[in-house]
């Protein structure tokens, strides 16, 4: 399908380290574990028409290797996945408190973006802003 993400990677300080967040992350929204090797991991999400979207950690190198994550640099600023309802935000915050994720802004509705817009923002052991959001 034109215009669907084949895969998304992530650089991460330590993929181990991080697998267990991931795990947690995206095996709440359906993907599954379909990689892994000494570069990192990569999570499939099934798609239509035997497609799939992949989401990858690997490690990252040079100055990445000490600092955290700056969404104000060039690069990325931060990934939000779409979901089918409000209690689908709501039952991923569960999840990320039983975790100890950082939270960035708990569940709310955020109007300036949109009627109805209702999200979570929170960040991945290296400072990564991830975003989950439901838009009516």
């Amino acid at each position: 399908m034109r215009g669907w993400i084949h895969h998304l990677d992530l650089t991460v300080r330590d993929p181990r380290a991080s697998r267990a967040f991931y795990d947690q992350v995206l095996g709440f929204m359906g993907y599954r574990l379909a990689r892994e090797d000494e570069c990192g991991f990569d999570w499939a999400l099934p798609g239509p028409a035997d497609g799939h979207c992949s989401i990858g950690i690997v490690r990252t190198a040079g100055d990445g290797v000490t600092r955290r994550h700056d969404r104000y640099s060039p690069g990325l600023h931060h990934v939000a996945w779409h979901v089918d309802s409000r209690d689908d935000v709501d039952r991923l915050y569960a999840v990320l408190k039983t975790i100890d994720a950082t939270i960035l802004d708990p569940p709310a509705l955020y109007p300036q973006y949109s009627a109805g817009y209702y999200a979570l923002f929170f960040a991945d052991p290296d400072g990564l802003e991830l975003e989950f959001v439901y838009e009516p």
